[in-house]
């Protein structure tokens, strides 16, 4: 099987923040402007993402329009699991952030233990496709979670939060450049911080102004970011992840 994740390049960094925040004004447009709830909209949203998978497990080399289908798929359907966990079942930001957060951690290790390597360059054989996508949803999930945690609980509203994560981005960018850090390491950072990075910016275009939002139309929003995406996804060049040897 070939590489079928995408070269990490500058645009995929782009594509990837912008997919987060339409993952949140669209997860939020389901459960809160259709007055859905968080259960239905999940069910929903797992239904899409289910699609878009099998699609993507199906492909026999890479394509980006499918890759970034189930990647959006996977950012809204986080969302409102990560709301009915939060706020439906009563787990509460932090106990969401800390349960999601050690499922990451384990799908991580044991992805490790069991295939050798967690890079994106090993991605070439049906075992490591699905720990990929399984660490993504834990990824995508905790983020929602945590972005509510630090924007709310920890009272440093939207912005604030933004600044924090944009921050630790960052701090991920230069050790990229400056040291020997792993960039393994240093990418499932990365790709864990954009999701919170874009719940609390999702949420500062559609909150109300008391709220510290702008109050913005959630399908507008959500619609703007998806025409975005599938424009980058169509005039940026992408290329596969290389094999590693």
């Amino acid at each position: 099987m070939t590489v079928k994740v995408p070269a990490l390049t500058l645009g995929f960094w782009l594509i990837k923040i912008l997919a987060t925040t339409l993952g949140e004004t669209g997860g939020d447009a389901v459960s809160m402007s259709m007055n859905l709830g968080y259960l239905v909209a999940t069910i929903i949203f797992m239904a899409v993402f289910v699609v878009a998978l099998l699609l993507q497990i199906r492909t026999t080399d890479f394509r980006a329009p499918i890759y970034w289908a189930a990647i959006v798929a996977s950012t809204t359907v986080g969302t409102t699991l990560a709301d009915f966990a939060t706020r439906s079942i009563g787990l509460g930001y932090p106990g969401g952030t800390l349960l999601l957060g050690g499922l990451l951690a384990a799908s991580l290790v044991i992805w490790r233990l069991a295939l050798g390597s967690i890079d994106v360059s090993s991605i070439d054989n049906r075992a490591a496709e699905s720990f990929y996508w399984l660490t993504i949803m834990f990824s995508q999930t905790l983020g929602t979670a945590l972005g509510d945690w630090t924007a709310d609980t920890a009272g440093l509203g939207y912005l604030g939060a933004a600044a924090i994560f944009a921050g630790l981005l960052a701090v991920i960018v230069a050790l990229h450049f400056l040291t020997r850090v792993s960039k393994t390491i240093l990418f499932w950072s990365a790709f864990v911080l954009t999701r919170p990075l874009g719940a609390v910016v999702g949420d500062f275009l559609d909150k109300p102004l008391d709220h510290g939002g702008l109050a913005l139309s959630r399908y507008a929003a959500s619609g703007v970011l998806f025409v975005a995406i599938a424009l980058l996804v169509w005039w940026l060049p992408q290329r596969p992840a290389q094999r590693a040897h």
